[in-house]
């Protein structure tokens, strides 16, 4: 059975989302220099977790 992972709209969407609800958590709930902190954790997921999961896919 193949991997939901092998899809690149799974591999992409599933950061994607958590990385708009980190952001938008940082845009309206924090202040200052936590901010940009959290805004650096949501690019990092958008970039970095896709990989992982296509990893993932071809190990599985």
């Amino acid at each position: 059975m193949p991997s939901p992972f092998e899809n690149p709209i799974v591999r992409y969407g599933l950061p994607l989302v958590s990385a708009t609800i980190v952001a938008a958590v940082a845009l309206f709930l924090l202040e200052g220099a936590i901010r940009y902190v959290a805004l650096g954790i949501a690019a990092l997921e958008v970039v970095v977790v896709p990989q992982i999961l296509k990893q993932a896919a071809t190990n599985a």
